[in-house]
């Protein structure tokens, strides 16, 4: 198992260089005269070659690369360059924000999607059939529509939830939970769909297996032969799922934030898009890509603990 878990990790790490390195390139490869989008188009050449020079920005592509990858290493990715802000920092105040939102949107998904494949593979008739209509609400429908939805209802309607805004954790636990309900569950339905869908199908065909016949034979419950064998043996699938639909989460916390009012790391990759703050950016894309990477390595070790043939891949 160690042997498996360094492996995957190794991968891991080979990636998230990979892609930092690309995307630097395609970024200040595509972003034009930097500087002088940052001293506007009013400033003299000189002030441009003055703020390029500060900037490090008449170097080659490749050194600016080396000079940003040794400090992003040891997490310095330096300074806003129109805030003068450590990004650093910035990043660790907006993370909780989204990383709040994306994996409670995966826990509820991942907790009501199994409960209702699990039903609609156990009962079918018109569980089964209103399972199917709801994945297909679910997917053609977009978060952003069900978030509006959820606000003119439940906030402005009937004032169970804010509207917009963020409390921390630290400052009231109930207001954190109250303020992230609306924006979870506007992200939460379309996975709970797909995972559902997942999980029913999975289930369905493990329970036609001979096995299941012979544990039936040897007078094992109906709860036992579900909860022990057939949903672990499905489990695979729902965690696939899982894993691609919280990178997905991951990109919708964007436009949800936006919705809410919520200062995370979506209302600040738009900012930083819209500016042109290049050090921003790349940090957001080497987080992003940090998270994707250690909660493919989570899913990875479940599936060595769940399927020990795994393992020997």
């Amino acid at each position: 198992m160690v042997r498996f878990v360094a492996a995957r990790l190794t991968s891991g790490i080979i990636l998230v260089v990979v892609v930092s390195a690309i995307s630097f390139w395609l970024i200040y490869l595509g972003s034009g005269d930097i500087a002088r989008t940052i001293v506007g188009d009013g400033a003299t050449d000189e002030q441009v070659v003055v703020k390029a020079q500060e900037l490090g920005l008449d170097q080659p592509i490749a050194a600016q690369f080396l000079m940003w990858s040794s400090r992003a290493i040891i997490g310095d990715f330096g300074v806003s360059w129109f805030t003068n802000q450590g990004i650093s920092t910035l990043i660790t105040a907006k993370l909780p924000v989204t990383l709040s939102i994306a994996v409670g949107s995966s826990l509820v998904s991942a907790a009501v999607g199994i409960a209702l494949g699990v039903a609609a593979a156990l009962r079918r008739g018109w569980l089964d059939r209103a399972l199917q209509i709801v994945a297909i609400v679910g997917f053609a429908l977009p978060g952003f529509w069900f978030a509006l939805v959820l606000v003119a209802t439940l906030s402005v309607q009937a004032g169970l939830f804010p509207a917009t805004g963020y409390v921390p954790l630290s400052a009231s636990p109930s207001g954190w939970l109250s303020s992230l309900v609306l924006p979870v569950a506007s992200l939460a339905i379309g996975v709970t769909a797909a995972i559902a869908q997942q999980v029913r199908s999975a289930v369905i065909d493990v329970l036609r297996q001979d096995y299941i016949r012979s544990l039936r034979s040897r007078g094992l419950s109906g709860s036992q032969i579900v909860f022990k064998h057939a949903l672990r043996n499905a489990s695979p699938s729902a965690l696939t799922v899982l894993s691609l639909q919280f990178i997905n989460l991951l990109g919708g916390a964007v436009i949800i934030e936006r919705i809410f009012a919520l200062p995370g790391l979506g209302q600040m990759t738009l900012d930083a898009t819209v500016q042109g703050d290049v050090p921003v950016i790349m940090a957001i894309i080497v987080f992003t890509i940090v998270i994707v990477v250690v909660v493919n390595l989570i899913l990875d070790v479940a599936y060595g603990w769940l399927n020990p043939k795994v393992r020997i891949a």
